[in-house]
């Protein structure tokens, strides 16, 4: 573990390395706790730097063997090494020169998944964003591109699958009872793309032909006997690759393209030159072990990765303060990929709900930074939802603002101009002006200035003169460092609804630079007119979420109400039906708060029923429209003196009266949410089985017997495992009986008890049963013999469900859910620092709470604090927090 240094790394002081490889040359003799790692490194001295200054490369953990210079080994004296760094004091004056290391690494102790480790019988590597320095002495930094060959060696049975980056070049048996694969990856890269994989694993392959007519072999390994699991990952690469020539002209460059999935792995998946890892639960899926929402995330996650290969790969970035430039663009690709592959409303509002409910509440709070930030102390803290979803909300806007032409325009001039580059987010911004003839250096601010903006908008109607004004004031409030904000460019697009649900279109728009219905706020103020309205109009704004601000419009109940039926653009009609909901939900909680009960508005339930019966409407929508937000946006939006028991009995009660209104529809809707078709994962199934959980939900929280004897049967006789673990979690979160919930308890165990990843949904929904028993159920969950801390999959499926998903639970009064997970993080750290921090998040919020919660969480967190063996990871997101 790397302990915390609280050196601080700036932007503002990069320069480029002294030294670079221009070729590396690696060979592995693996082995479970002596791996042997020699590398022969083609050095070249960077232009401007003085011949014979010191080489200073980066290493941790590493057993140094041999070290020698042309072939001649160093002396003790001619070099030093740190816990941190091997500096060569005097290296060779000449440009270029090679170097030969040798050292010996422990796979098997490797507990934090960092660099090379051991995993369930299998070698793994993770090297983003600093795990190589765990593997070899290197300057490990993602402006240093290099072409790399790899040649591992490793006991033919125990390892009969060994797999490297690029391209396989030879393969062989050596003496007692060893072999060896040699691997090429022709294409500069930096050393966190290296990857390296070696186990005795199953495949499944297919053959992909590029849109130039070259043949590329996909290979997908996982644990033997789960390769008909692989068929729909699969698929999604293919049509990954087919999407992304079709749609961005790129072609995939190499002979073979790889995946290989593993049980224990700190990330989602990692995007490796030609050798992606896996965490196995974003890869492995069948109808008996995947719910939709599970295959949603294979696709998306497979495109991710995939589409890496050249915004990310081909291009990378100059340093890790310009991360977003690989993960934000990479995002909005794997969130247009969705768009197409499903329904482009439903996923991009479950898009923008992701972002609200982690992103903007990372902008509330103390954990606050810009999507480019300027400083850090562990880069593994920033991989963060400000950099990767603001991120993609940041292209999004770039190709709102441009239009499709520039906008496709500008992508190919930054893939031709930058191809084998490590570039910023200028290089970057500079292609979209050059290409569109645009001054963008207003709207390059949002990559400088953390926090969400508010655009706050008021209209008036002139019948008279047949105008409709809106005043719209964009305000940014300060964050942690930054105290005054500039203005941003903020592309807001804006609609008319006429009484009769058409849009209105205006003579003339005044007051503003606008793009037919888009507005381009630029200054603190704008007075809009919009010309010849005869009508009183419902005002519609920031159509499809075309800006990630906080827009704050006084809209009636009728308005919210009426736009919820009528409004043309699927988002803001998903948008008012929840602000609706909020507005009832905010008031219910501040009535419960004063001991009083919530009140009923019919208005509102009518507005819902008609949502749901409205079969123009898709079942998907309708059944995303009618999921309330969430407790946790609640709190984010309440902002102040959170009482976390009061917002949850308000939805709860909430989802009751919508639950009585929408059982009044049962047997249509029952009838139309009927499957008799075998299973699939596609938006229509999907779907229909979203809408008919949506019923059983509200119904069950109505105490209507129907949606309880449906429940219990739709778990006993599920066809799919989105049947089951959907009517699982009913029965399990809202089943006012215990028996019923034990008895699906058990079963589901006994069921999937071999099952990992099924497993881990058992253990996740028992931690968000929320209550006043929900830390006792925690602690006997981490008790269970299932359970362990070294597992991230596990790890995250009881203390991450419990601490992000169960507000009451991690909130409670008595300061004991504090207490227990910042107990936990202080045992992970030891093991995993990655895990412990990102769990450490949770408490981000916590400056929002009521007085008496924040103190006992303040206090949970002093207690940690006096931990100095803390690592970097934890320390700086602990001191952030506690900062705020």
């Amino acid at each position: 573990m790397r302990a915390d240094s609280g050196n601080i790394i700036r932007l503002k002081n990069y320069k480029i390395a002294d030294y670079k490889v221009i070729h590396a040359d690696l060979l592995f003799k693996l082995d479970p706790t002596a791996t042997i790692v020699k590398s022969v490194l083609k050095v070249e001295r960077s232009k401007g730097v003085k011949p014979g200054s010191a080489l200073l490369f980066d290493g941790e953990d590493l057993v140094l063997k041999q070290i020698c210079i042309g072939g001649k080994e160093l002396n003790n004296d001619q070099y030093s090494i740190s816990p941190q760094q091997l500096k060569i004091q005097t290296p060779p004056k000449s440009e270029q020169f090679t170097l030969e290391i040798e050292v010996e690494i422990n796979p098997q102790a490797n507990t934090q998944l960092m660099g090379l480790y051991r995993s369930s019988g299998k070698y793994c590597t993770q090297c983003e964003a600093e795990g190589f320095r765990r593997i070899t002495f290197y300057p490990d930094r993602p402006d240093v591109l290099t072409t790399f060959t790899t040649r591992i060696e490793a006991d033919r049975d125990e390892m009969p699958v060994l797999l490297g980056n690029g391209n396989l070049k030879n393969k062989g048996r050596l003496s007692g009872n060893r072999h060896y694969a040699e691997w090429d990856d022709p294409h500069p890269k930096p050393s966190y793309l290296f990857a390296l994989v070696a186990g005795d694993l199953g495949s499944a392959h297919k053959n992909f032909k590029t849109m130039s007519g070259k043949k590329v072999k996909l290979g997908i390994y996982v644990e033997r006997g789960k390769e008909p699991q692989t068929a729909y990952a699969m698929d999604a690469l293919v049509r990954s690759m087919k999407w992304d020539e079709e749609v961005f002209g790129c072609e995939y460059d190499l002979d073979v393209f790889n995946i290989v999935a593993v049980s224990d792995f700190n990330m989602g998946a990692m995007e490796n030159k030609g050798l992606n890892v896996f965490n196995d639960k974003y890869v492995l899926a069948d109808v008996n072990t995947a719910t939709d929402v599970d295959y949603a995330n294979i696709e998306a996650i497979i495109a991710h990765e995939y589409f890496h290969n050249w915004t990310g790969n081909r291009i990378t970035c100059r340093d890790w303060f310009q991360l977003c430039l690989k993960e934000g663009l990479t995002v909005y690709r794997d969130q247009e990929f969705s768009s197409d592959m499903r329904s482009r409303p439903v996923v991009r509002i479950a898009d923008v709900r992701n972002l609200r409910t982690s992103q903007f509440a990372e902008d509330a709070g103390p954990l606050a930074h810009p999507v480019r930030p300027q400083t850090y102390r562990e880069i593994n803290n920033f991989y963060t939802a400000t950099v990767y979803q603001k991120g993609a909300e940041l292209v999004r806007m770039l190709a709102t603002i441009l239009g499709p032409k520039h906008f496709k325009k500008g992508m190919g001039l930054y893939l031709r101009r930058h191809d084998g580059d490590a570039a910023t987010i200028e290089d970057f911004l500079k292609c979209f002006a050059d290409a569109s003839k645009r001054n963008l250096d207003q709207f390059a601010l949002w990559y400088s200035q953390a926090g969400t903006p508010s655009v706050i908008a008021s209209s008036n109607y002139d019948s008279r003169r047949k105008k409709l004004t809106l005043e719209l004031e964009q305000i940014l409030s300060p964050t942690s460092g930054q105290a005054r904000k500039k203005l941003l460019h903020i592309p807001l697009r804006a609609g008319l609804v006429a009484g009769n649900g058409t849009d209105i279109q205006a003579i003339n728009i005044t007051g503003c630079e606008h793009d037919g219905d888009l507005l381009h706020l630029t200054k603190r103020k704008h007075k809009v007119i919009f010309h010849g309205v005869d009508q009183r109009a419902a005002v519609s704004l920031n159509r499809n979420f075309s800006a990630p601000v906080n827009l704050e419009i006084h809209q009636t109940n009728t308005d919210l109400a009426f736009l919820a039926i009528n409004d043309s653009d699927p988002f803001n009609r998903w948008q008012a039906f929840q602000s609706y909901a909020q507005k009832l939900l905010i008031s219910g909680a501040r009535a419960l708060g004063r001991g009083k009960a919530p009140k009923i508005d019919n208005r509102f339930l009518d507005c819902a029923f008609a949502i749901v019966m409205d079969r123009n409407l898709s079942a998907e929508f309708r059944a995303l429209t009618l999921t309330l937000p969430g407790e946790s946006e609640l709190a984010r939006i309440i902002g102040r003196s959170v009482n976390p028991d009061a917002i949850h009995n308000a939805r709860n009660a909430l989802i009751g009266e919508i639950g009585k209104r929408v059982v009044e529809g049962w047997d249509e809707l029952w009838q139309e949410t009927q499957i008799s078709e075998p299973y699939q994962s596609d938006a229509e199934q999907s779907g229909k089985r979203g809408l008919r959980n949506l019923l059983l939900n509200v119904g069950l929280a109505a105490n209507h017997k129907q949606s309880e004897l449906a429940s219990i049967k739709q778990f006993s006789n599920a066809t799919n495992m989105d049947e089951r673990y959907a009517a699982f979690c009913r029965i399990v979160l809202r089943h006012h009986s215990r028996k019923a919930s034990d008895r699906v308890i058990e079963e589901f165990y006994n069921k999937y008890k071999t099952n990992a990843l099924v497993l881990d949904k058992w253990f996740a929904t028992q931690a968000m049963v929320p209550g006043r028993g929900a830390i006792k159920s925690v602690r006997a969950l981490m008790r269970h013999k299932k359970f362990t801390l070294n597992n991230p999959n596990r790890a995250r499926s009881v203390l991450a469900s419990f601490a992000f998903g169960n507000p009451t639970g991690f909130n409670a009064t008595s300061g004991e859910g504090y207490q227990l997970v910042s107990g936990v993080i202080e045992k992970i750290d030891i093991i995993n620092p990655q895990i412990a921090a990102r769990l450490l998040t949770a408490f981000g919020s916590i400056g929002s709470l009521e007085p008496k919660r924040q103190k006992k969480a303040v206090d949970a967190l002093r207690k940690l604090q006096k931990n100095k063996k803390l690592s970097t990871d934890v320390s700086e997101i602990l001191d952030r927090t506690l900062s705020g």
